[in-house]
Formats: structure tokens, C-alpha cells, sequence
């Protein structure tokens, strides 16, 4: 890649990325553009970011459903939500190096924002809509696949599930949705042997359910499990 406005340092850091991420960009000025936070400058990535999003969504539902063709649809979510979600994305990212390369503002470099998780996986999504301008959906879907499938073939579907909060949680920031709250409603019972209610409350998506427990935390366990449920059955209509 040429782009006479890159340093020659700059250059040889992005040539050994596009080596790494095995994709070589046409036009430079994009892959800049998706490593751009708006903090440093505009053009930045943002709409490439809303982009990459959607096409991760699509390529990885693709991979998973022809990977498990037995698994039904709420397996299916649940497992695509564990791989787009913000921990993954940015798990990916610094695996790739991409902290490195990030153009930031001052004051998000000064604050450590190259190893913000938040900044790294909206910049993995930003990277992967640059691709898909700069060839086409075939590329991004060669990218994704030689990224996901190891990781993909690792999992043991026989191994224990996670708990309903972190099943809910994942799901939710795969959607960029607001965190659920948990609210305790009432406590009884005497110090040695209480029995505690919590409410589950996602209000993005117009979810309330309730659980109770010996103590808040099994509590809010059996809240996120009916609010995941519900979720799951909204999906399925």
C-alpha cells in the first residue's frame, strides 16, 4: 500500500498489519480511516464502524450455522453473541496488534485508550467495514473465516453452559444494548436464612421478570435466566 501522506515508519506498521491480517489494502486511506477515533481527527471510523458491525453479524452467522447444523436457533444466538461481543472484538484486535496502530486524541492516549476495550472492538468492526468498500463481501468473510475458525473449531458443546448473567449480558452488548439492572424488591426471613427477590430490568427492550433466592446473587441468577428465555422467544417469532 502507497499513500505519500504515510510516513515511512507508519507504512512499514501497516504493511506488516495487512501481512498479519492477510489483506492488503487498495486504497490506504481507508484502513487510516477505520484506525481513526473521532477523539484524533475527522474522517474517523464511526460509519465504517456501523458497517463492519452489521457484516460481522451476517459472516459469523453464516460460519456457525453451516459449522453446527444440529444446534437450534437459541444455541446459535447465544454462540454468535459470544463471538461479537465486545470482549471477543477486542481480544481479536490486540491479537492483531491494532493497539499500535490506532490513531488517537491526546487526551485518549494519555488515558490508555489504545487498550480500551470498547475502542478496540468498535475498531475491528470499523477495519472489517474498510474491507468490505475496499473489495468486497467474499474478502470479509475470507478475513473473518481465517480469524474465527480455529476458535470456532475449540469449542466443546458438551461442556457446561454459562450462567443465565453472563448468557444475558453477552447478548446484550452483541446488540449494543443498555446492561440489564438488578433490583432487589424484598428480603424476609430471619439473618441465618433469608430469602431475597430481584428484578431483572432491561428497559430497552421492555423486560421485567423476577427471581428469587437464599441469597441476591442465586437470586438474580433465576431473573436473567427468564429474561434471557423471554428474549430467546421474541427471536423465535
Amino acid at each position: 500500500m502507497r499513500d505519500e501522506t504515510i510516513s515511512n515508519d507508519t507504512r512499514q506498521l501497516l504493511d506488516v498489519f495487512c501481512e498479519r491480517l492477510g489483506y492488503c489494502f487498495n486504497q490506504s486511506q481507508l484502513l487510516q480511516t477505520a484506525l481513526t477515533h473521532r477523539s484524533h481527527s475527522t474522517p474517523h471510523n464511526e460509519r465504517l464502524e456501523f458497517l463492519g458491525d452489521a457484516i460481522l453479524n451476517c459472516v459469523i452467522s453464516g460460519i456457525i450455522y453451516k459449522h453446527f447444523p444440529e444446534l437450534p436457533e437459541g444455541h446459535l444466538s447465544r454462540l454468535r453473541a459470544n463471538f461479537v461481543n465486545q470482549k471477543a472484538l477486542s481480544s481479536i484486535a490486540l491479537n492483531l496488534q491494532m493497539d499500535k496502530l490506532l490513531r488517537l486524541g491526546e487526551g485518549e492516549l494519555k488515558s490508555g485508550g489504545c487498550h480500551r476495550p470498547s475502542i478496540l472492538a468498535d475498531t475491528f468492526e470499523a477495519l472489517l467495514g474498510a474491507i468490505y468498500l475496499d473489495s468486497d463481501y467474499a474478502k470479509v468473510e475470507t478475513v473473518v473465516m481465517a480469524i474465527y475458525l480455529p476458535l470456532i473449531q475449540d469449542i466443546d458443546l458438551k461442556s457446561p453452559a454459562k450462567d443465565p448473567k453472563t448468557l444475558l449480558q453477552e447478548f446484550l452488548q452483541s446488540q449494543k444494548l443498555s446492561l440489564p439492572e438488578y433490583l432487589v424488591v424484598t428480603t424476609s426471613g430471619k439473618a441465618h436464612k433469608q430469602k431475597f427477590k430481584v428484578e431483572c430490568v432491561i428497559s430497552t427492550l421492555n423486560i421485567r421478570t423476577a427471581g428469587e433466592g437464599t441469597n441476591r446473587r442465586s437470586a438474580e441468577q433465576v431473573a436473567a435466566k427468564l429474561a434471557y428465555e423471554k428474549i430467546c422467544l421474541q427471536h423465535t417469532h
